[in-house]
């Protein structure tokens, strides 16, 4: 195999021949990553339960179909997506062409994650080429399985000048982010998030980072716990929490945790009737390596389990385990858990909750249960984190024209439906003028006089807007004035039919440019009756 120098300088060059930047090319490679997806789904969910255990419907649902659904919606809107956008003028540009060019960078370095090792990489691989660039894919080796298929696959699939899939661990990830790239998309920690930061820094190569923390909920009083408790052990167990977005912990006060362990207690029972470990529907950490920090964590706060708490080594298995009456200081509170391990923190209302987050770090996801206006506007309005969910948990997510990315230490940028189009495109300023009517540009030329200045403030100057249309209603209310008289005559008398409004626009630009005209050549001076 080349180097990846060579790889990473042929794809250069590539790109350079103008290739991808068709939409017949890019639409190519779209139906192609729509084959790849439908033709081998039993062969990629079977690869996804040997890494992560990871049921049927968790594969079909949150990473095969949810890959293909964005990815026909950008196939629909991918010609739309790629025209020029319009941009408004001012008076000073009202006769040049003013657009916004979308661009693909070049070669953009996708690294993907391992706990959804489809959508995590092949999500951010369509948007790259939907925006015409090459792509360079590194799958995340820790679910091997599927990292291994997806180098199979796309050579197959894909055009083999453009994309590239490299396999490895650490050592080619590093040798990888040695080479320079045109743009690099990074799923992952916020540990690793800092080093390929620092290698982008190194040729001020953009990037977008997908990171995690630790993302918290509040519960408040007089929810319906039993739906609240379904959808927090859904989040919770959903790949055997090992979700960037998984609720990682629970605020609420002492009387709401009973309730709400109770009802965790039915809804275990319920989705999980004889034992979670017999379950088809629950999934298991990826490794021994993960396995054994979340038992470690576990087993440092037997004193607060409340709920679970079994595991098996042989089989990475972890039950799922609430914690209750925990504090901010236990150690199930240090960092991000990734596993279905959920801890409740007891606080005295929902400022203290905003108190605590406010003071951390800002996390990729937030969710609040609540039927109190105040209590919702009080985290909308407080709080910062890359989603907000209220009454439910991950949801956002699914939600393809929403944003999906995390803010500062949660990450930077986001992504999913024509956003992803949008991250992987650069937006190229373009304005196109004629070279006639030299006379009238000649205001900007030096030598430069009171006049030029007087005619530039003119034609440029913008004044803030007053009230708003619905203002202009208020002219029916006392006191009464001979102006308000004159609106609303004018508002409310009748027209003969013939000329709608829109057949006077074309007068009103003459208009327009003629007083410019006037300005310009000073003929408000030179022509008496213009003054009069």
């Amino acid at each position: 195999m080349a180097s990846f120098t060579e790889l990473v300088n042929g794809m250069k060059t590539t790109f350079r021949t103008g290739k991808t930047k068709p939409y017949e090319w890019r639409r190519q490679q779209l139906e192609g990553v729509l084959k790849l997806m439908d033709e081998n789904r039993e062969e990629i969910a079977a690869a996804l339960n040997k890494d992560l255990h990871k049921p049927k419907l968790e594969a079909v649902v949150f990473e095969i179909d949810f890959c293909r659904n964005d990815l026909v919606d950008t196939m629909n809107n991918l010609k739309e997506w790629m025209k020029p956008e319009k941009v408004k003028k001012s008076l000073l540009n009202l006769m040049d062409t003013a657009y916004i060019k979308k661009e693909p960078y070049g070669v953009a370095l996708v690294i993907g994650a391992w706990n959804y090792p489809i959508q995590l990489t092949i999500l951010p691989l369509f948007g790259a080429l939907a925006a015409g660039n090459c792509v360079l894919l590194k799958p995340s080796e820790v679910s091997w399985n599927t990292a291994q298929l997806l180098e199979k696959l796309v050579p197959k699939y894909l055009d083999n000048d453009c994309v590239k899939v490299v396999n490895g661990g650490v050592t080619e990830t590093t040798a990888l982010l040695k080479e320079r790239y045109d743009y690099i998309f990074y799923t992952g920690n916020t540990f690793v998030g800092k080093i390929v930061m620092k290698a982008a820094s190194e040729y001020l190569t953009p990037v977008t980072l997908e990171l995690g923390g630790k993302s918290p909920v509040y519960v408040d009083k007089n929810c319906d716990y039993k739906a609240v408790a379904n959808r927090l052990i859904w989040g919770k167990t959903c790949n055997a929490g090992q979700t960037c977005i998984a609720p990682d912990y629970v605020m609420c006060t002492k009387d709401v945790q009973e309730e709400l362990l109770q009802n965790m207690k039915t809804t275990l029972g319920e989705f999980f009737p004889d034992d979670p470990s017999q379950s088809e529907s629950y999934g298991r950490m990826v490794n021994s390596r993960h396995f054994q920090r979340v038992k470690k964590m576990i087993d440092s706060n037997q004193d607060s389990i409340a709920i679970g708490g079994d595991t098996n080594e042989k089989d990475n298995y972890i039950s799922p385990t609430i914690l209750k009456d925990v504090k901010f200081t236990d150690s199930a509170m240090n960092e991000e858990i990734f596993g279905p391990v959920l801890p409740i923190v007891p606080v005295k209302d929902e400022d203290a909750a905003i108190e605590h987050i406010v003071s951390g770090e800002k996390p990729l996801a937030m969710y609040v249960f609540s039927n109190d206006k105040t209590v919702k506007d009080k985290f909308r309005n407080s709080t910062s984190s890359g989603g907000l969910v209220i009454n439910d948990t991950m949801m956002h997510a699914g939600v393809m024209t929403l944003p999906f990315g995390g803010v500062g230490n949660s990450g930077m940028g986001a992504y999913h439906g024509k956003l992803t189009f949008d991250t992987f495109s650069h937006n190229r300023a373009c304005l196109e003028r004629e070279l006639k009517m030299e006379s009238l540009q000649s205001i900007r030329y030096p030598p430069y006089t009171e006049k030029n200045l007087s005619v530039i403030g003119w034609l440029s100057k913008k004044n803030p807007k007053k009230g708003g249309f619905f203002s202009f209603l208020g002219i029916r209310y006392p006191p009464y004035t001979q102006k308000k008289m004159g609106n609303i005559q004018w508002a409310t008398r009748k027209k003969l039919k013939g000329r709608s409004f829109m057949s006077f626009v074309p007068f009103f630009v003459i208009g327009t440019i003629a007083a410019y005209v006037i300005k310009v050549f000073g003929l408000h001076n030179k022509l008496p009756f213009l003054n009069e």
